[in-house]
This record gives C-alpha cells, sequence and structure tokens, in this order.
C-alpha cells in the first residue's frame, strides 16, 4: 500500500508515565484506540531498535521476550537506528532509547505514529536521569517501566492509573510498588487477551518493516506548550491528555501522568 502525502492521515499518540499516587481509572477493555501495527499474518514480527545502555539490555530482552509469548505478536531486538538523545523513529518498528532526558517529571515516555487506525512507526525513551538514582535504579523499577512502555507500543493501554492501590499483576498497572505483593514487573493474562482482540483481524497490507512517508517528522515534544490544547483532566485535575491539531486532519495526542 502507497501512502502518498495527500492520502496519509497520520496521528502521532505520546504516552507517559510519571510515578506518583493519583486517583484510579480501571480499563475491562484496554485497547489504545484499537490502534494497531497492520499485518497480514499472526504471530507478526516486531523488531525493537536496541538504543540502550548495558544498564537496560537486560530489561529490554525481558521485556521482548514476555511480550512474544502473546499468540498473536512477536518481538525480536535488533541494532538501534537512532541516537538515544535524539531517538528518532524508524517507520515499520520500534526505536527504544535510554539516555539522561533531564529532571523533567517522567522516568518513561511511549510515542506511536498512526495513519488511520494503523500504527506506522512508534519510539520508547527510558529517563536515566531518574534511574540514575538510588530510588529508581532497582530492577522492578527498570523492569516495570520497560515493560509497560513497550507494551504501549502494540496499542495497550493502562488497566490502571492508581498508584495506591492493590497492584493488578500486570506492567500495565500504575503503582507505587512493582515488586507487590503481586508483582507489576510482567504482562499478565488480561494484557494478552487484549492483544488477541486487537490483532484478531488480519489487513490486507503491513505497516511492519515498510518504508513509509516521513513526512509527520518525529515529534516528541517534552514542552506542554508544544502539546496543543487541554483534551481532558485526571482525578487530580491535572491535565492528563493533550491535543493537537497538525493540519491537513492530522493530530498529535499527547497523554500525560503528572509527578508531584
Amino acid at each position: 500500500m502507497n501512502f502518498s502525502n495527500s492520502s496519509i492521515k497520520a496521528t502521532i499518540v505520546i504516552v507517559s508515565i510519571l510515578f506518583v499516587a493519583g486517583g484510579t481509572l480501571v480499563y475491562a477493555s484496554h485497547s489504545w484506540g484499537g490502534y494497531h501495527w497492520a499485518r497480514t499474518s499472526n504471530p507478526f514480527t516486531l523488531n525493537m531498535g536496541d538504543n540502550v545502555s548495558s544498564a537496560w539490555d537486560a530489561y529490554l530482552g525481558e521485556a521482548s521476550s514476555d511480550w512474544s509469548a502473546s499468540a498473536v505478536l512477536d518481538t525480536r531486538v535488533v541494532r538501534g537506528g537512532t541516537t538515544p538523545k535524539n531517538c528518532r523513529a524508524t517507520n515499520g518498528r520500534v526505536e527504544v532509547c535510554g539516555s539522561k532526558y533531564g529532571f523533567n517529571g517522567w522516568l518513561g515516555v511511549a510515542s506511536i505514529w498512526v495513519s488511520g487506525s494503523h500504527i506506522t512507526k512508534s519510539t520508547v525513551k527510558v529517563n536515566d536521569s531518574y534511574f540514575n538514582t538510588a530510588t529508581y535504579n532497582t530492577p522492578s523499577w527498570r523492569r516495570l517501566v520497560m515493560c509497560q512502555e513497550i507494551g504501549h507500543t502494540f496499542g495497550l493501554d493502562h488497566q490502571d492509573e492508581n498508584f495506591s492501590n492493590s497492584n493488578l499483576g500486570t506492567c500495565m498497572d500504575y503503582t507505587s510498588n512493582p515488586n507487590g505483593p503481586l508483582s507489576n514487573e510482567h504482562p499478565n493474562a488480561h494484557d494478552y487477551e487484549q492483544l488477541e482482540a486487537t490483532y484478531a483481524h488480519l489487513d490486507s497490507t503491513t505497516t511492519v518493516r515498510q518504508v513509509i512517508s516521513n513526512r509527520f517528522g518525529n515529534n516528541n515534544e517534552a514542552d506542554a506548550n508544544e502539546w496543543g490544547k487541554k483534551a481532558r483532566k485526571d482525578s487530580r485535575d491535572k491535565t492528563s491528555v493533550y491535543v493537537r491539531d497538525l493540519g491537513n486532519n492530522d493530530k498529535l495526542f499527547t497523554f500525560v501522568l503528572w509527578a508531584d
């Protein structure tokens, strides 16, 4: 399928996780707007570019193995295609990056570019400014953040966004204690069930490992002034979703959970 400048209607979706206490948002279904990678067979293989340091390699490999347990999806860690600091997206795959992005309030960000309902490229960023501190430089925090951000790149949302309630036993659940009781360091059965539901149908084309127009660039804004209009507030009355109109029916959605 040819994605021309006149036919692409792309959406860029950015999800950030910033670990704090907050309200509860529980999903019976945690599909992320129905967005998914187009593919012609199941299971399909999605490449994960390794742009992280040796401190993260084991956790990236573990998350890749965890998510590959899905019946519809396999992931493969490959050589990175960008620099960690810039973390530019590559069409048809996920670039996973780690760098000192600064003490800006977030631990991890997943960014997804969408044309129609189909994901065309994605990036994950983990913030070493925080992970070099004693609080977050632990196996449990590294596992949870890497697992969750990669989960977003498949089209998954959070199962729960309350940091102070009981763990659900999935990395797609916000928590103040990844160890539990009930470890939030890996996917759970509901995550795999949601992936099977999201990818139950097949497409007539594929966006996996394809060369697609890069017209929309690599918008990884970290400044709220660039995120656009306030679209939704969380239980603490902070804006959790922004929308930015990019013109030509293209939009940027930014999902944020704020630190104290």
